[in-house]
């Protein structure tokens, strides 16, 4: 039996930034901080750039 593991906040946007704003492939990240892709895909629909900004090509307001 599996062990649902939970990460905080601070963990899940660092994973983010590292496909994002640094350009690293979702699949290596995944697989270096022991989530599968499709967990790492869904954080970033939800802390990710919001979709209009990625369509258009401009980066997340910061502050």
């Amino acid at each position: 039996m599996s062990t649902r593991r939970r990460f905080t906040e601070e963990f899940k946007l660092e994973a983010v930034k590292q496909v994002v704003e640094r350009g690293f492939g979702v699949r290596d990240v995944a697989a270096r901080l022991g989530t599968s892709p499709h967990s790492l895909y869904a954080l970033i629909n939800k802390y990710g750039i919001p979709a209009e900004q990625r369509l258009a090509g401009g980066n997340p307001p910061t502050g």
